[in-house]
């Protein structure tokens, strides 16, 4: 049997990036490094001291490195969806057809296991480098090109495609693969997607380099309009220019979402950076370019994409408190200590200040994310961090044993309590701020 490194570790080698594996606590191997074997059945695999693991076709781990090893196989088509094929692996099937059943050119390269030394390296000058689609061409040439006609058969490569744009800025996609992309649409097969997969890849998509050139990919084939219409909206919708210089909200999420990867957000502010706004593409037309409770309008419509793709509970509940407060946030200098405390209450933040660390951060990104507004300071964050510690700094134990000290015997004891914290609050967040 033949045994030989494919996809995209060969593709991250090549561009000098190489992938090695690390033993997770159950002993097996992790490592984004896709092995084929040539040549092989299942009976010679377990022979060689390989176990079986896979359900849907032939994978077997190795008996010392437990990295996965997957027989050569084909695929056939045979129902709508991600899921639907058939797959046939034996020692009959070529190493050219299992790179056939590839997404990309890029992806659809190997190299034999001898060509790597003991590191996981191998020299990208290496003749012994299988491409038979071209792909270190179109590595070269930073172009994002389909295999075969195949590729439509699988809509999650819509979402792979719109993934690697965001990891790579500067690619492009084949034109001959958005008009592909364009087809699979129009045929349907995106509506079949199941939401695991979805938000997988649109998880992915968002911590990224550059997340904007994912919506972007997604818009250009028209895969936003059905996976995210809340979001495909939002271009084309003017805002304030005095408020927003970039005037469209499509334009302004780009760039809110780029200023979440530039500033090493985590995967919940960047889903929070994505749905802040969504109110927008439902402001009435009357209206604009003034969005009156779009923020209102964006948590209701967040709460649609959450459910309809499973986002985890993190995120979509740092999302909803980004897109209540968001205006409130920004405009934090305006108010007094009770108000500044009722804010600082409705995001939680007095029991969960880690979090409310992402919520800043979020609404960092969003003032920066305007056109010129990209290297300005944003204040408000520390101002709210002070309040909450000034807040946080009362003794709420003290204030308790005190007021019932006073009324040990009062029915409304509880009322007391909390009546006495909400001042000693106010008047702390009050001395802290200088107000």
């Amino acid at each position: 049997m033949e045994i030989y490194l494919v996809g995209g570790a060969v593709r991250d080698g090549l561009l000098g990036h190489f992938h090695q594996a690390h033993q997770r606590p159950d002993g097996t191997a992790h490592a984004d490094r896709d092995w084929v074997v040539v040549g092989a059945t299942p009976e010679t695999m377990i022979a060689a001291g390989y176990s079986p693991v896979g359900r849907d076709f032939p994978v077997f781990l190795h008996p010392s490195t437990r990295e996965e090893y997957a027989l050569a196989r084909t695929e056939r088509k045979t129902a709508r969806g991600y899921r639907g094929f058939d797959c046939y692996a034996g020692p009959g099937v070529t190493l050219e057809q299992d790179l056939a059943r590839r997404d990309l050119t890029i992806n659809a390269m190997a190299l034999p296991a001898a060509a790597l030394d003991a590191h996981g390296r191998f020299d990208p000058a290496d003749p012994r480098l299988v491409d038979p689609y071209g792909g270190r061409r179109d590595l070269q040439a930073k172009v994002l090109r389909h295999v075969t006609p195949a590729f439509a058969e699988d809509p999650v490569r819509i979402l792979r495609i719109a993934r690697f744009a965001a990891r790579w800025p500067d690619f492009t996609v084949a034109p001959e693969t958005m008009a592909l992309m364009r087809e699979m649409v129009a045929h349907g097969e995106v509506d079949h997607l199941v939401p695991e997969r979805v938000w997988q890849e649109l998880s992915r998509g968002l911590m990224e380099q550059r997340p904007s050139r994912m919506l972007v990919v997604l818009r250009d084939s028209g895969a936003l309009r059905v996976l995210l219409p809340e979001v495909d909206r939002l271009w084309g919708v003017p805002q304030r220019a005095d408020y927003h210089p970039e005037v469209d909200a499509g334009v302004h999420l780009e760039m809110v979402l780029d200023m979440s990867a530039r500033l090493g957000a985590p995967l919940a502010t960047r889903y929070a950076c994505l749905c802040h706004d969504l109110g927008k593409g439902a402001t009435p037309r009357d209206l604009l370019p003034r969005h009156i409770g779009h923020e209102e309008r964006s948590v209701e419509l967040l709460r649609a994409v959450s459910d309809r793709w499973r986002v985890p509970r993190d995120c979509r509940e740092l999302a909803e408190v980004v897109a209540r407060e968001h205006g409130h946030i920004h405009r934090c200098d305006t108010l007094g200590a009770a108000a500044t405390l009722r804010l600082l209450e409705r995001c939680d933040a007095l029991r969960r200040p880690a979090r409310f660390e992402q919520v800043l951060l979020a609404c960092e990104c969003d003032a920066r994310g305007r056109l010129h507004h990209e290297d300005r300071p944003y204040p408000q964050a520390e101002r709210l961090r002070k309040a909450l510690r000034a807040a946080l700094a009362v003794d709420t134990a003290a204030i308790a044993r005190q007021e019932h000290s006073r009324h040990p015997t009062a029915g409304d004891l509880g009322q007391r309590i909390g009546a006495a914290i909400d001042h000693q609050r106010q008047q702390a967040i009050a001395n802290a701020l200088g107000g």
